[in-house]
């Protein structure tokens, strides 16, 4: 069920939280600039609009955008569980852990067993670090990871430590895979799926991911993004009556 609540009213400078369902192919910054715009039109031309938490351009799902005062609460926000619905292609790595690159390797899947897919999930659940990808928003020395990537330049990045809770194994039809995961800030699903390939002696990257929950924040409840800024052209024309 969408959250279909009116907006009229809302005071976006003293606090707003937006909870967005991202479409594909946007990047987390490209909708918080629309965001931005739009409340420029609603007579907010210095507000501060920001999000709590990155989603790649291939990700959909939750997507927090801070507006006005609750800015200051992006760090909270980012800090808590999150949970995602992912799908792996097992047999195949691609340079950026998912389908922006083509494939660059291909590994045997015959031995694996939908019981090997459960014990790699089980040996990759708990506290550990783990490496972000080469293509990711990590900075080095103040430069974007993937800018070096994409350049063909080596960079090496340091694990981090996170905390997978919870990994649940939801469809397994070989070559595809489709898993729940419950897990930390900082955690990347595209390096957990390369992680759950090596476990299984072979490759995998995703083929979709789906941000289900942040926070107490659920999927179920968040705007599309058309509709939400359907909702602010409303304020707008109100803002000019």
């Amino acid at each position: 069920m969408r959250d279909e609540s009116s907006l009229a009213g809302v005071d976006f400078a003293e606090g707003y939280i937006a909870v967005i369902d991202k479409p594909l192919e946007w990047t987390s910054t490209d909708v918080v600039r629309k965001i931005k715009f739009a409340l420029r039109k609603c007579g907010y031309p210095k507000i501060k609009v920001g999000h709590a938490g990155t989603l790649d351009p291939l990700a959909t799902g939750i997507l927090l955008v801070c507006i006005g005062k609750a800015t200051k609460m992006v760090e909270s926000l980012q800090a808590e569980q999150k949970e995602y619905v992912a799908e792996l292609e097992l047999g195949a790595t691609t340079p950026s852990g998912d389908m922006e690159h083509e494939i660059d390797a291909r590994y045997p899947i015959e031995h694996i067993t939908r019981q090997a897919v459960e014990e790699a999930l089980r040996s990759l659940t708990g506290e550990r670090l783990q490496a972000p990808p080469i293509y990711s928003a990590k900075k080095v020395e103040g430069v974007r990871a993937y800018e070096f990537a994409r350049a063909g330049e080596s960079v090496e990045l340091r694990r981090a430590p996170i905390n997978i809770y919870e990994m649940e194994l939801l469809e397994y039809d070989l070559p595809r895979i489709k898993i729940r995961v419950v897990c930390s800030k900082g955690t990347y699903i595209r390096s957990l799926a390369f992680e759950i390939g090596e476990a299984l002696a072979s490759g995998a990257y995703l083929s979709s991911l789906r941000r289900t929950r942040s926070g107490g924040f659920r999927v179920e409840n968040a705007f599309e993004l058309d509709r939400f800024m359907e909702k602010l052209h409303e304020c707008e024309t109100k803002s000019e009556n």
